[in-house]
Protein backbone atom coordinates (compact mmCIF):
# COMPACT_ATOMS: atom_id res chain seq x y z
CA UNK A 1 0.00 0.00 0.00
CA UNK A 2 1.50 3.39 -0.91
CA UNK A 3 2.25 5.89 1.84
CA UNK A 4 0.54 8.83 0.18
CA UNK A 5 -3.19 8.19 0.39
CA UNK A 6 -6.42 10.01 1.04
CA UNK A 7 -7.46 9.92 4.69
CA UNK A 8 -11.12 9.38 5.63
CA UNK A 9 -11.79 11.83 8.45
CA UNK A 10 -14.62 12.88 10.71
CA UNK A 11 -15.00 15.82 13.08
CA UNK A 12 -17.36 16.18 16.01
CA UNK A 13 -17.88 18.86 18.62
CA UNK A 14 -20.07 19.25 21.65
CA UNK A 15 -20.09 19.48 25.42
CA UNK A 16 -20.29 15.70 25.95
CA UNK A 17 -17.61 13.67 24.20
CA UNK A 18 -16.31 10.20 24.88
CA UNK A 19 -12.63 9.28 24.73
CA UNK A 20 -13.27 5.60 23.96
CA UNK A 21 -13.05 4.25 20.42
CA UNK A 22 -16.11 2.34 19.32
CA UNK A 23 -16.32 -1.34 20.16
CA UNK A 24 -16.66 -2.11 16.46
CA UNK A 25 -13.24 -0.57 15.82
CA UNK A 26 -11.63 -2.81 18.44
CA UNK A 27 -13.31 -5.96 17.16
CA UNK A 28 -12.29 -5.21 13.57
CA UNK A 29 -8.58 -5.65 14.33
CA UNK A 30 -7.66 -2.04 13.59
CA UNK A 31 -4.76 -0.47 15.42
CA UNK A 32 -5.94 2.70 17.12
CA UNK A 33 -3.79 5.55 18.46
CA UNK A 34 -5.64 8.19 20.46
CA UNK A 35 -4.11 11.37 21.91
CA UNK A 36 -6.05 13.44 24.45
CA UNK A 37 -5.07 17.09 24.85
CA UNK A 38 -6.27 19.56 27.47
CA UNK A 39 -6.47 23.21 26.53
CA UNK A 40 -8.67 26.31 26.86
CA UNK A 41 -11.31 27.18 24.31
CA UNK A 42 -13.17 30.44 24.82
CA UNK A 43 -11.71 30.65 28.31
CA UNK A 44 -12.89 27.20 29.42
CA UNK A 45 -10.91 24.00 29.98
CA UNK A 46 -11.72 21.51 27.22
CA UNK A 47 -10.46 18.21 25.83
CA UNK A 48 -9.44 17.63 22.22
CA UNK A 49 -9.08 14.04 21.03
CA UNK A 50 -7.10 13.10 17.92
CA UNK A 51 -7.54 9.46 16.85
CA UNK A 52 -5.69 7.67 14.06
CA UNK A 53 -6.63 4.15 13.02
CA UNK A 54 -5.28 1.65 10.53
CA UNK A 55 -6.48 -1.61 9.02
CA UNK A 56 -5.30 -3.65 6.06
CA UNK A 57 -6.83 -1.25 3.53
CA UNK A 58 -6.74 2.31 4.79
CA UNK A 59 -5.68 4.78 7.48
CA UNK A 60 -8.35 6.92 9.15
CA UNK A 61 -8.56 10.09 11.24
CA UNK A 62 -11.17 11.13 13.81
CA UNK A 63 -11.25 14.44 15.70
CA UNK A 64 -13.41 15.23 18.71
CA UNK A 65 -13.58 18.62 20.45
CA UNK A 66 -15.31 19.10 23.79
CA UNK A 67 -16.82 22.42 22.76
CA UNK A 68 -19.41 23.79 20.36
CA UNK A 69 -17.34 26.67 19.03
CA UNK A 70 -14.28 24.88 17.70
CA UNK A 71 -13.52 24.11 14.05
CA UNK A 72 -11.09 21.75 12.34
CA UNK A 73 -8.76 22.08 9.38
CA UNK A 74 -6.41 19.36 8.18
CA UNK A 75 -4.17 18.38 5.29
CA UNK A 76 -3.37 14.66 5.09
CA UNK A 77 -3.70 13.72 1.42
CA UNK A 78 0.07 13.52 0.96
CA UNK A 79 0.85 12.28 4.48
CA UNK A 80 3.64 9.71 4.69
CA UNK A 81 2.94 6.89 7.16
CA UNK A 82 5.95 4.64 6.54
CA UNK A 83 3.89 1.67 7.65
CA UNK A 84 2.76 3.29 10.90
CA UNK A 85 -0.73 4.08 12.19
CA UNK A 86 0.05 7.77 12.60
CA UNK A 87 1.56 9.84 9.78
CA UNK A 88 5.27 10.56 10.14
CA UNK A 89 5.52 13.64 7.90
CA UNK A 90 3.83 15.90 5.33
CA UNK A 91 0.60 16.59 7.22
CA UNK A 92 -1.11 18.82 9.74
CA UNK A 93 -4.27 18.81 11.87
CA UNK A 94 -5.36 22.15 13.30
CA UNK A 95 -8.15 23.08 15.73
CA UNK A 96 -9.27 26.70 15.59
CA UNK A 97 -11.27 28.69 18.13
CA UNK A 98 -11.87 32.46 18.14
CA UNK A 99 -9.25 33.06 15.44
CA UNK A 100 -6.58 31.12 17.34
CA UNK A 101 -4.99 27.79 16.46
CA UNK A 102 -5.43 26.13 19.85
CA UNK A 103 -3.98 22.77 18.74
CA UNK A 104 -1.63 21.99 15.87
CA UNK A 105 -0.31 18.49 15.15
CA UNK A 106 2.08 17.66 12.32
CA UNK A 107 5.08 19.13 10.55
CA UNK A 108 3.35 21.46 8.04
CA UNK A 109 2.85 24.24 10.57
CA UNK A 110 3.40 27.12 8.15
CA UNK A 111 0.77 25.68 5.80
CA UNK A 112 -1.67 25.37 8.70
CA UNK A 113 -1.34 29.01 9.75
CA UNK A 114 -1.53 30.21 6.16
CA UNK A 115 -4.64 28.19 5.29
CA UNK A 116 -6.52 28.91 8.51
CA UNK A 117 -5.54 32.58 8.54
CA UNK A 118 -5.35 32.39 12.33
CA UNK A 119 -2.67 33.18 14.86
CA UNK A 120 -1.13 30.58 17.19
CA UNK A 121 -2.45 30.37 20.73
CA UNK A 122 -0.21 31.93 23.37
CA UNK A 123 0.41 28.63 25.17
CA UNK A 124 0.48 25.13 23.73
CA UNK A 125 -2.06 22.54 24.95
CA UNK A 126 -1.07 19.81 27.40
CA UNK A 127 -0.93 16.20 26.22
CA UNK A 128 -2.83 14.44 29.01
CA UNK A 129 -2.81 10.85 27.80
CA UNK A 130 -2.23 8.56 24.90
CA UNK A 131 -4.22 5.40 24.30
CA UNK A 132 -3.20 2.69 21.86
CA UNK A 133 -4.94 -0.50 20.73
CA UNK A 134 -2.40 -2.84 19.12
CA UNK A 135 -2.62 -6.43 17.91
CA UNK A 136 -0.09 -9.25 17.92
CA UNK A 137 0.62 -12.82 18.97
CA UNK A 138 3.12 -12.53 21.80
CA UNK A 139 5.10 -9.33 21.28
CA UNK A 140 3.82 -5.76 21.25
CA UNK A 141 5.82 -2.60 20.61
CA UNK A 142 5.26 1.13 20.60
CA UNK A 143 7.13 4.42 20.89
CA UNK A 144 6.25 7.12 23.39
CA UNK A 145 7.55 10.46 24.60
CA UNK A 146 6.87 10.86 28.32
CA UNK A 147 8.09 14.47 28.31
CA UNK A 148 6.67 16.80 25.66
CA UNK A 149 10.12 18.14 24.79
CA UNK A 150 11.98 14.92 25.53
CA UNK A 151 13.09 11.99 23.39
CA UNK A 152 11.02 9.07 22.17
CA UNK A 153 11.41 5.79 24.04
CA UNK A 154 10.81 2.36 22.55
CA UNK A 155 8.60 0.05 24.62
CA UNK A 156 8.46 -3.70 24.04
CA UNK A 157 6.11 -6.11 25.83
CA UNK A 158 6.55 -9.85 25.36
CA UNK A 159 4.72 -12.86 26.75
CA UNK A 160 6.88 -15.98 27.22
CA UNK A 161 5.11 -19.33 27.53
CA UNK A 162 6.42 -21.60 30.26
CA UNK A 163 7.87 -24.84 28.93
CA UNK A 164 6.74 -24.24 25.36
CA UNK A 165 8.08 -22.20 22.48
CA UNK A 166 4.94 -22.01 20.43
CA UNK A 167 1.96 -23.27 22.41
CA UNK A 168 -1.11 -21.25 23.19
CA UNK A 169 -1.28 -19.27 26.41
CA UNK A 170 -4.26 -21.24 27.67
CA UNK A 171 -3.04 -24.66 28.81
CA UNK A 172 0.60 -23.47 29.03
CA UNK A 173 0.33 -21.18 32.06
CA UNK A 174 2.97 -22.86 34.21
CA UNK A 175 6.03 -20.62 34.72
CA UNK A 176 4.85 -18.11 32.11
CA UNK A 177 6.74 -14.81 32.15
CA UNK A 178 6.21 -11.22 31.08
CA UNK A 179 9.04 -9.00 29.87
CA UNK A 180 8.77 -5.23 29.56
CA UNK A 181 11.70 -3.50 27.91
CA UNK A 182 12.44 0.20 27.46
CA UNK A 183 14.86 1.17 24.69
CA UNK A 184 15.88 -2.48 24.37
CA UNK A 185 16.82 -2.87 28.04
CA UNK A 186 14.88 -5.12 30.39
CA UNK A 187 12.91 -2.94 32.82
CA UNK A 188 10.44 -5.43 34.34
CA UNK A 189 10.48 -9.23 34.47
CA UNK A 190 7.39 -10.92 35.93
CA UNK A 191 7.82 -14.63 36.68
CA UNK A 192 5.01 -17.06 37.56
CA UNK A 193 2.60 -14.87 35.63
CA UNK A 194 -0.30 -17.20 36.38
CA UNK A 195 -0.16 -15.85 39.97
CA UNK A 196 1.02 -12.32 39.17
CA UNK A 197 -1.19 -11.42 36.21
CA UNK A 198 -1.93 -8.04 37.83
CA UNK A 199 0.70 -5.80 39.37
CA UNK A 200 2.75 -2.64 39.24
CA UNK A 201 6.35 -1.48 39.50
CA UNK A 202 8.20 1.79 39.30
CA UNK A 203 11.00 2.14 36.74
CA UNK A 204 13.43 4.77 35.49
CA UNK A 205 13.39 5.22 31.71
CA UNK A 206 16.55 7.34 32.08
CA UNK A 207 18.49 8.98 34.90
CA UNK A 208 15.91 11.73 35.43
CA UNK A 209 12.53 10.26 34.47
CA UNK A 210 10.55 7.84 36.66
CA UNK A 211 7.45 6.03 35.43
CA UNK A 212 4.94 3.83 37.25
CA UNK A 213 3.96 0.74 35.23
CA UNK A 214 0.71 -1.19 35.80
CA UNK A 215 -0.29 -4.41 34.04
CA UNK A 216 -3.36 -6.62 33.87
CA UNK A 217 -3.05 -9.71 31.65
CA UNK A 218 -5.74 -11.86 33.28
CA UNK A 219 -7.59 -12.29 29.98
CA UNK A 220 -4.43 -13.42 28.21
CA UNK A 221 -4.23 -16.34 30.59
CA UNK A 222 -7.81 -17.17 31.40
CA UNK A 223 -10.00 -15.44 28.81
CA UNK A 224 -11.56 -16.68 25.60
CA UNK A 225 -12.00 -15.07 22.20
CA UNK A 226 -10.20 -11.75 21.67
CA UNK A 227 -7.97 -11.38 24.71
CA UNK A 228 -6.78 -8.00 25.89
CA UNK A 229 -3.88 -7.12 28.16
CA UNK A 230 -3.83 -3.63 29.63
CA UNK A 231 -0.60 -1.76 30.38
CA UNK A 232 -0.45 1.73 31.89
CA UNK A 233 2.71 3.83 31.94
CA UNK A 234 2.27 6.93 34.11
CA UNK A 235 4.89 9.66 34.44
CA UNK A 236 5.77 10.21 38.10
CA UNK A 237 8.74 12.54 38.06
CA UNK A 238 11.30 14.08 35.74
CA UNK A 239 14.10 16.59 35.78
CA UNK A 240 12.70 20.13 36.15
CA UNK A 241 14.70 21.18 33.09
CA UNK A 242 12.66 18.75 30.97
CA UNK A 243 9.29 19.77 32.32
CA UNK A 244 7.16 22.83 31.66
CA UNK A 245 8.31 26.42 31.89
CA UNK A 246 6.92 28.48 34.80
CA UNK A 247 4.38 30.08 32.49
CA UNK A 248 3.27 26.66 31.26
CA UNK A 249 3.10 25.33 34.82
CA UNK A 250 0.82 28.19 35.85
CA UNK A 251 -1.32 27.54 32.78
CA UNK A 252 -1.44 23.82 33.53
CA UNK A 253 -2.49 24.51 37.13
CA UNK A 254 -5.32 26.64 35.85
CA UNK A 255 -6.41 23.85 33.54
CA UNK A 256 -6.37 21.35 36.40
CA UNK A 257 -8.52 23.63 38.54
CA UNK A 258 -10.98 23.97 35.69
CA UNK A 259 -11.06 20.21 35.19
CA UNK A 260 -12.31 19.02 38.57
CA UNK A 261 -8.95 18.06 39.98
CA UNK A 262 -7.53 16.36 36.90
CA UNK A 263 -3.82 15.64 36.77
CA UNK A 264 -1.33 17.08 34.30
CA UNK A 265 0.88 13.95 34.51
CA UNK A 266 1.10 12.12 31.21
CA UNK A 267 -0.15 8.52 30.97
CA UNK A 268 0.11 5.91 28.23
CA UNK A 269 -2.65 3.29 28.08
CA UNK A 270 -1.60 0.35 25.93
CA UNK A 271 -4.31 -2.18 25.08
CA UNK A 272 -2.50 -5.25 23.73
CA UNK A 273 -4.89 -7.60 21.90
CA UNK A 274 -3.61 -11.15 21.43
CA UNK A 275 -4.32 -12.71 18.06
CA UNK A 276 -4.39 -16.45 17.51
Amino acid sequence: MPDSIGIPACFSSGERQTVEPGAAVTRSGQTVFMSVYRTKLAGLCRLIIITWCKNLLVNGLSISVQATNGSENHQCKAAKFNGETEPQSDFYVAIVCEEEVVLLVGDLKKDAYRKTGCRPALIEPILVSRKEHVFGKKRFTTRVRFIEKGKFHGISIEFINGGSSGGDIIGCRSDSQLEIKVDGKLAILVKHLQWKFRGNESIHVNKTTRVDVYWDVHDWLFGSGPRQGLFIFRLVSASPSLLLTQEEENYGSGLENDNSGGSSSFSLFLHAWKEE
